[in-house]
């Protein structure tokens, strides 16, 4: 029962929300046990939020699905840090970049294991998804009094907070502010979740490590030690709490610290880096410092100048029990894989544990096709020495038999990504035909999802051409399992950027040839018929092909760059939109020319919106089974809708801002379909449901369920009030209308 909202024609409805299952798929970049609680276990991600491990459930457990839109920017988990004398308390450094876009970081805290949160805002950027971003860890808590925090930065510096995490202090004693070389853009290639360029980006403080041992539970800890991420002196320590700060004398130079870890018997132990990674690591080494005799030990498992190709060292971790048996991770050692070394005797020797290692690709098959890599963070369970965890950048690997190494036995692993979902979807289709799902997804491909609540059996789309990222997927209306695709080819070969199914996904065939000048994915579409082909490449011009592929004619009339989208119905007719300068353009001719239908349309009941030059956004869609019926969305000026395949536009109150517009079956007494919108009605930002063509909305998702950032929103043309939705880090999300309880 929909419950009136208190403005507008907006009401709300209760939505059952899941994810569709894919399992990982994204960049972990640091797991945090607590000291104290058995099982109670955190990760962070670089974009997709932070989790808890359920134990009594063994699945993970999202802890920041209630960020909004609004604050997409605090999905990237800079730093993560539990408070050891309080199984409860738990804080986030939040902020996904430092670019000019996005906003500054937040410090999120919450003592109920991240169930409520609260917030303070810095006076600076992070960044969870740069450079660095597994160093860790950059925020910790006094183990001897919780009240007591710090906090490295990126740029400016270290800071303190005393009353647990409510306000912060810049401590301006600390030696050094930030990393003083930067490093530039080009240098470190962007992955496809980034929705911004970045500035040169500085790495600075990477980690805060207490020593409790020189404080107590009446006393706050005075040692602390500060790893920085240079080449030249990057060990600090204090012996007053804070008030000052000396370099640790004797300490290697050459490399930049990323993880410190102190074990029960005083001695700690760093892996190094020449690079701060994920991207680049062409050198490394682990070295032990004894912090009561301030001896520092070289006990690098193997040394990369005499290896046969560069790598560096990502993470290390000293068992709590018995603190002389340590592993340390490999990064960037890509041929055949990175390596995880173990030592019993404090790094006088190791033994490599994924050479004989069995991995368990069951819950995630995709993962057969993967080495592991990016090994930024690896834990051994406090209270069970047997198990050990590992992230890399498609999700985190378990052992429960670590022991097995010391007679030289196999190690077995299991993919322990259960209810973490990180991936960046780009693309979403609901046919109404076969599969109700197929999603383009960004690092591993794309996938056809026969079970949503089950990883695909046969991993990713199988083609060839195999993609990095599938960008731009679509199926022709009258004939559903014909479908099309754009991506980014994952090796350099002669096959194309595109490919074509007959079969609903199951199976896949390359495009001969691509659009002259092709340089990437782009967009993609196909006529309802399914014999015209539209393909914009990325920096490219749009071409259409009538035999799949084999050969492109360029389309007549339209600019360089510009997206094309098929009416659902009337094979003929294709659209296109240059929101900068403000012109619609129509063809009835199966993409061969276009006209300009709009140019400069300004709406009158909202000054300056419409097809005003300049506009943000300008997403078009076609409504399923209704010929010349066109959406637009516009991210700053709402949702207009043309029933003349663009001669005119009409603007729907109440409607500010329109992100993404799905269709989906229509409910049982109307004959238009349901319309699902992420955007802002009446003032509210969220996500909405409409029977009935606009005229009234229904928020169906609530303020625990906001999911950071929306792109594709679609609905299922076979399951009325059944919606999927892309997110920014959080995987597809799918939800229903929850059943009436009585």
């Amino acid at each position: 029962m929909a419950v009136a909202a208190a403005q507008g024609n907006s009401t709300s409805e209760p939505y059952v929300w899941r994810n569709v299952v894919i399992g990982g798929g994204g960049f972990v970049t640091a797991i945090i046990p607590h000291p104290a609680q058995k099982g109670l276990i955190y990760a962070r991600t670089d974009v997709g939020g932070a989790y808890r491990w359920d134990d009594s459930v063994k699945r993970w457990i999202p802890i920041t699905d209630w960020i909004g839109m609004a604050d997409a920017n605090l999905t990237g988990i800079e730093s993560l840090a539990v408070d050891p004398s309080d199984s409860n308390r738990v804080y986030l450094a939040a902020g996904i970049y430092s670019n000019p876009q996005s906003g500054n970081g937040a410090i999120l805290r919450s003592d109920d294991q991240g169930r409520t949160w609260q917030r303070t805002d810095m006076p600076f950027k992070m960044g969870g998804n740069e450079v660095g971003r597994f160093n860790g860890e950059r925020l910790a808590v006094d183990p001897n009094d919780g009240k007591i925090l710090f906090f490295g930065s990126r740029r400016d510096g270290l800071w303190n907070s005393t009353d647990y995490g409510a306000m912060w202090n810049q401590v301006k004693s600390f030696p050094i502010a930030g990393t003083p070389m930067p490093f530039p853009t080009n240098a470190f290639p962007q992955s496809s979740s980034n929705r911004f360029r970045f500035p040169p980006q500085q790495v600075g403080i990477v980690f805060v490590q207490f020593d409790p041992h020189s404080g107590s539970p009446t006393n706050s800890t005075p040692v602390i030690y500060v790893g920085v991420s240079v080449l030249e002196t990057n060990l600090f320590c204090t012996i007053d709490g804070g008030i000052t700060w000396q370099a640790v004398p004797g300490q290697p130079v050459g490399m930049r610290p990323n993880h410190a870890v102190l074990a029960s018997d005083g001695m700690m132990y760093l892996s190094y880096g020449k690079e701060p990674g994920p991207n680049t690591m062409t050198d490394g080494a682990v070295w032990k410092f004894n912090i009561k005799n301030g001896e520092w030990t070289d006990i690098t498992p193997v040394k990369p100048s005499t290896s046969d190709q560069p790598f560096g060292y990502g993470a290390v971790a000293v068992d709590t029990a018995h603190p002389d048996t340590i592993v340390v991770t490999t990064f960037c050692h890509w041929k055949p894989h990175d390596e995880i070394f173990r030592s019993t005797n404090g790094g006088v020797s190791w033994f490599p544990l994924l050479g004989k290692a069995k991995f368990d690709h069951s819950f995630a098959p995709y993962t057969k096709t993967i080495k592991p890599h990016w090994m930024g963070s690896i834990q051994i369970d406090p209270f069970d020495f047997n198990h050990v965890l590992f992230t890399t950048g498609y999700g985190i690997w378990s052992c429960t038999n670590l022991t097995a190494a010391d007679s030289r036995k196999s190690t077995r692993w299991s993919f322990a990504d259960d209810g973490l979902e990180e991936t960046v979807p780009l693309d979403l289709i609901s046919t109404p035909e076969g599969v109700h799902l197929l999603s383009g997804v960004g690092d591993i491909d794309g996938f056809r999802h026969d079970d949503l609540n089950v990883s695909p059996r046969k991993g990713a789309f199988k083609a060839p051409p195999h993609f990095i990222n599938t960008e731009s997927i679509a199926f022709a209306a009258k004939k559903p399992n014909f479908i099309v695709r754009a991506g980014t080819l994952r090796t350099h070969t002669n096959e194309t950027h595109g490919a074509y199914s007959l079969n609903g996904g199951k199976t896949w065939t390359s495009f001969i040839t691509e659009p002259p000048e092709s340089v990437g994915a782009g967009t993609i579409a196909v006529s309802s018929d399914g014999k015209t082909i539209v393909w914009t490449p990325r920096r490219g011009a749009p071409y259409f092909s009538h035999n799949n592929g084999a050969t492109w004619t360029a389309c007549g009339d339209l600019p360089r760059g510009l997206g094309v989208v098929a009416d659902s119905l009337n094979p003929k007719e294709f659209y296109a939109l240059d929101s900068h300068v403000g012109k619609f353009y129509a063809s009835t001719n199966g993409a061969a020319t276009f006209m300009v239908t709009q140019t400069n349309f300004i709406v009158a009941e909202r000054v300056g919106s419409g097809f005003g030059a300049g506009n943000e956004g300008g997403i078009i869609y076609t409504t399923p089974g209704m010929e010349s019926d066109v959406w637009i969305c516009f991210r700053k000026n709402g949702l207009c809708h043309s029933t003349d395949a663009g001669v005119t536009f009409k603007p729907l109150s109440g409607v500010q801002e329109a992100y993404s517009l799905g269709f989906g079956r229509a409910a049982d007494d109307k004959s238009y379909p349901a319309l699902y919108l992420a955007g802002k009605v009446n003032a509210v930002q969220a996500l909405f449901r409409s029977d009935d063509a606009g005229a009234t909305w229904t928020r169906i998702n609530d303020d625990q369920h906001q999911f950071g950032w929306i792109s594709h929103v679609i609905g299922d043309p076979c399951i009325y009030a059944r919606v999927y939705f892309a997110t920014g880090g959080r995987g597809i999300i799918y939800g229903d209308s929850a059943p009436l309880s009585h």
